[in-house]
């Protein structure tokens, strides 16, 4: 069974944040910069919310706002739905695929120790599944 906490200690539990009055705009540019489709909101360390490629598409480009006039506050997700380390990777897809939603903050006893994708959680699978085949062909061959 594949947890979050191996997918975190794969992929490294570097976290993208911006405070909530960070102008949309200039989440938006730390995003490019770090090739990634959302950031965590942050207030005071805590955990207040995500903003995603798909809140500024729906949020502010549809709504006709200015992204430099806008704050992540405003259009960000509040409260997202978050996992724990323990968790199996499986489960953390059936959320996301459910919910629809890509990306899941990760906490440990409150305190926020990563992110994980919906790539990161059907890399993860795919690679178990390869394993899983390599030990069979093993097992059915004798080598």
């Amino acid at each position: 069974m594949i947890t979050v906490r191996h997918v975190l200690h794969q992929k490294g539990n570097q976290v993208f944040s911006a405070g909530p009055d960070t102008f949309v705009f200039d989440a938006l540019r730390l995003m490019s910069e770090k090739n990634v489709g959302a950031l965590l909101v942050l207030e005071k360390g805590n955990l207040i919310g995500i903003f995603s490629e798909r809140d500024y598409a729906r949020k502010v480009i549809l709504k006709g706002k200015s992204s430099r006039e806008t704050v992540v506050q405003e259009i960000m997700t509040a409260n997202p739905f978050t996992v724990k380390p323990d968790q199996n990777i499986r489960e953390c897809l059936e959320v996301m695929t459910h919910r629809q939603i890509r990306h899941l903050p990760v906490l440990d006893g409150g305190k926020l120790v990563g992110v994980i994708s919906i790539g990161d959680a059907v890399k993860s699978i795919i690679e178990d599944q390869k394993d899983t085949i390599n030990k069979l062909k093993t097992y059915i061959t004798g080598r």
